[in-house]
């Protein structure tokens, strides 16, 4: 689903990317970890063109996606994008925040679009929460309304930037349980985190990535007690 290839991204002679290779195949969940500023971030921002590589290519459904041609606003109704810190609006209802896009980009009349979000938001339990404003729900419910808002556009992959930096360890291990019920319901999943519990709990392997460049991928296990780099065994051997 997702071929990355020699992808670099540069600010004035720092290289944040330094030709990462990496690949996603339909219905995986794949963890990416490593230290802060080693380019995680980056990496989702250039999936779906927040950020524009420097140079390589990134092939998503087998459409170079770097191309200058690519429709930026289609490639991002099929990436369900789930930032950090939620990036609701706080004007709108949790039932408004999910049916913008739906209809702004898709082109859905307001009832359509209710109807959509109101199934989306049903699953996540957050349907009795649809009249609420982000300020009046906890960290955890705004995470499951931005999770209703991606998934209500029905895209081919959910991509999850931190999504447990801003909740307490509860709430991280409901958004744990979550995100691998979606991918037990064949959605193809990748997430970054900083969370070592999240990661062992999502996937037996992770992606790590250090000064800009995929490390290695292997089990945490290997990488907590084996792994040849002293840095990579004290990053997953401290305490989750």
């Amino acid at each position: 689903m997702i071929k990355i290839r020699d992808l670099i991204k540069q600010y004035e002679g720092l290289r944040a990317l330094d030709g990462i290779d990496f690949d996603l195949s339909e219905g995986e969940i794949k963890v990416i970890m490593g230290p802060s500023g080693c380019g995680k971030s980056t990496l989702l921002r250039c999936l779906n063109r927040l950020v524009e590589p420097t140079s390589g290519s990134i092939h998503f459904l087998g459409e170079d996606i770097t191309s200058p041609d690519v429709d930026v606003r289609r490639l991002r109704q099929k990436i369900g994008f789930v930032f950090q810190q939620f990036a609701l609006y706080r004007h709108l209802s949790v039932l408004d925040n999910v049916t913008l896009a739906l209809r702004k980009l898709q082109g859905l009349s307001r009832a359509e679009a209710n109807e959509q979000a109101m199934t989306k938001l049903a699953s996540l339990a957050m349907a009795d929460h649809s009249h609420k404003y982000p300020a009046q729900i906890s960290g955890g419910q705004k995470q499951r309304v931005a999770i209703a808002r991606a998934l209500a556009m029905n895209p081919a992959v959910m991509v999850f930037d931190e999504p447990t930096s801003a909740l307490d360890p509860i709430m991280s291990r409901e958004v744990g349980e979550l995100i691998q019920a979606l991918n037990a319901e064949s959605v193809t999943i990748l997430c970054v985190t900083h969370d070592l519990e999240l990661g062992q709990h999502l996937s037996d392997s992770v992606t790590f990535l250090d000064q800009g460049r995929v490390v290695t991928e292997a089990s945490f296990e290997y990488l907590s007690s084996e792994h040849p780099d002293a840095r990579v065994r004290d990053f997953f051997g401290r305490k989750a």
